[in-house]
């Protein structure tokens, strides 16, 4: 039996890639960036105007000149206009480009129009304006071939409107694995069955799955019963088909119990088997020399949550790219465990008025009180080594919302 530290370093060196993909920029959210994406002309691409109002010539105004002739309407998508004379400006809108021998523009709010003998005339009322003001020249964002997104990143709106801009009509990312997510046991029945008094429903496929469906991961539900010459064909077929798998049940010492053989006689190294934690001591892990990898967790439902939170998901999350800061709270109780065992605490979170967060144990009634589970924000991490856990210290945190860990 290995420690929750021996079993989270051995994990993590098992690294792996599944290559790249192509998507359409709409259904690009929520991936990670495959390639640098840079400037495909300046930015902005011509001296753009940021204000309706009249475009003129600035040594015109600062000679003094505050009455100009009305030449035309430049409107925004339109090829720019000419002065013609200094003694003429053009009404302009906010986007268009700025006119050809014009180096100024006046907002609306400070000019007064009046026409005579069917010609516009306005009158500006303002005293000093600078050259350039209320155009954004070119490139002054940034030059063309400039890096504006470098790959890593995980695409968000912000991501997805600079490409559109540079003309990224499909973008590469980070290609995810594809997963079995099975779970084994006689007494098991769908969710949709009204199960015998001797069943249960299935519960932990589905939590596993909903959280991958909601990170786009691809991932098929299974259900394997407790016979070993069936489990021998079906997980084979499964390590054929799938570059991960994670299972559920059928890993500790029962008497059906019997996916470590069925592992191990299917190829699949064994690196570890049994952490010394509460919940999910028996806690299976391995790869095949393919590159497939296999969690085999606990069948008990908080046990598979927490190995696969804990374990599994920032596993994932590393391997593809995605930021996965680990946080701490502050434990607010006293809390005493005297198994001499790492105990992941399920806790209610607060947040102070400095944005710390506050934990606050929710023991519930073991590894298969599933519905304790709705009572609780996380699990808070306390390590083995101690019997007594005083409040006021922090310790790791891993919340059940994916949006505070991905």
């Amino acid at each position: 039996m290995i420690s929750v530290e021996e079993a989270k370093n051995i994990i993590n060196l098992q690294t792996a890639e599944w290559g790249q993909s192509k998507l359409a920029l709409a259904d690009s959210i929520g991936e990670v960036l495959a390639e640098d994406i840079s400037a495909d002309r300046d930015f902005p691409p011509f001296d753009r105007v940021t204000m309706d109002g009249i475009a003129l010539n600035f040594d015109a105004f600062a000679s003094g000149n505050r009455r100009f002739k009305i030449q035309d309407i430049q409107l925004a998508g339109a090829p720019p206009l000419a002065l013609q004379g200094t003694d003429s400006a053009i009404e302009i809108m906010t986007g268009a480009v700025l006119s050809q021998g014009c180096d100024l523009v006046i907002r609306y709010e400070d000019l007064e129009f009046t026409e005579h003998n069917g010609q516009k005339w306005v009158t500006i009322g303002l005293e000093s304006a600078d050259r350039w003001k209320n155009v954004h020249r070119q490139a002054s964002d940034q030059p063309a071939g400039t890096l504006l997104i470098s790959a890593g990143v995980t695409i968000t709106a912000a991501e997805v409107a600079i490409m559109a801009t540079v003309g990224k009509s499909q973008v590469l990312v980070n290609k995810k694995p594809k997963i079995a997510i099975v779970s084994t046991g006689d007494e098991l029945v769908d969710v949709a069955s009204i199960p015998m008094s001797h069943q249960i429903r299935k519960s932990n496929s589905i939590a596993i799955q909903s959280t991958l469906n909601q990170l786009n991961v691809p991932c098929t539900l299974y259900h394997l019963l407790d016979d070993k010459p069936a489990l021998l064909v079906a997980v084979a077929d499964l390590l054929d088909s799938y570059d991960i798998l994670l299972l559920s049940g059928g890993v500790s010492k029962g008497k059906a119990d019997y996916l470590p053989e069925v592992l191990e006689e299917l190829g699949v190294k064994k690196l570890f088997h049994k952490v010394a934690q509460r919940p999910g001591k028996p806690f299976w892990f391995g790869s095949k020399p393919s590159g497939s990898q296999v969690f085999a967790f606990p069948g008990n439902p908080i046990s598979t949550y927490m190995c696969f939170r804990v374990y599994f998901l920032p596993w994932l999350l590393d391997n593809l790219g995605y930021v996965n800061p680990q946080r701490e709270a502050v434990l607010m109780e006293d809390f005493s465990f005297k198994l001499d065992l790492g105990y992941f605490l399920q806790v209610r979170v607060e947040y102070n008025n400095n944005g710390s967060m506050q934990a606050y144990p929710e023991t519930g009634n073991g590894s298969g009180d599933l519905a304790n589970l709705a009572q609780s924000d996380g699990f808070l991490y306390l390590p083995a080594g101690q019997v007594d856990f005083k409040s006021g210290r922090s310790y790791e945190f891993y919340s059940f919302a994916l949006s505070n860990f991905a």
